[in-house]
């Protein structure tokens, strides 16, 4: 391998194990920083992370029609003792009716958040079915409106670019978008969360997490 070979290979190594997971996209006036985290995390110290300059946390609480992440109630619990303003989320399964992942996610969702309810609407990690679309758009509908109704908030809205492009979700423009951009802000400004990183190191996370930016406070009227 040649000198200039050699250079090359230690730079990428040093962008990709070092540059990149420590690196947080400069805040504007009125963001702040913030994590979205499930059991893959593991155990969490709550305080080192909200001392690692994090203000929010969105913790999935639920997937599918029974399933329930087995760390929801310990990262909720300790999210909100740090001091943390605390969301939950949703991961949609294709496999299951809306109505049921509905009552799924608020049989799961404790009292005291500070932040809306989310839902993660993403093809990959999900089930093998492939519904028609107007089939998902029914579903994802009937999801929306029983949390809406029952919380009287707005459903704050991930949706991956895999999704979008084969199940458009209608009145997207609606709900606060929670945009997903490694590295570079997004192209438009109608975003209200961020998620700029899936590799990033936050103090008291082992290993990599999503690093997000909120505008404000919440999400806008």
């Amino acid at each position: 391998m040649t000198g200039g070979a050699l250079v090359l290979v230690a730079a990428t190594a040093l962008t990709w194990f070092w540059y990149l997971p420590n690196h947080r996209s400069d805040l504007r006036p009125g963001e702040r920083y913030g994590v979205d985290v499930s059991r893959h995390q593991n155990e969490i110290d709550w305080d080192r992370v909200a001392d690692d300059n994090i203000d929010f946390a969105y913790i999935k609480a639920s997937e599918g029609g029974d399933l329930v992440d087995e760390r929801f109630t310990e990262n909720w619990k300790d999210a909100g003792g740090a001091g943390l303003d605390r969301g939950a989320y949703h991961y949609f399964t294709l496999c299951r009716p809306g109505d049921e992942q509905a009552a799924n996610f608020l049989a799961t969702l404790p009292g005291g958040a500070e932040l809306p309810p989310a839902l993660d609407l993403e093809i990959a990690g999900n089930c093998s079915d492939r519904p028609d679309e107007a089939t998902v758009a029914a579903e994802v509908a009937a999801f929306i409106e029983a949390i809406e109704s029952e919380t009287g908030e707005k459903v704050v809205l991930y949706i991956g670019d895999d999704w979008q492009a084969r199940y458009p979700v209608a009145g997207s423009d609606e709900r606060p978008r929670w945009a997903r951009r490694i590295h570079r802000r997004p192209l438009t400004d109608d975003w209200w969360l961020w998620q700029f990183s899936a590799t990033s190191r936050v103090d008291g996370i082992a290993g990599h997490t999503d690093l997000n930016v909120m505008k404000g406070d919440g999400p806008p009227e």
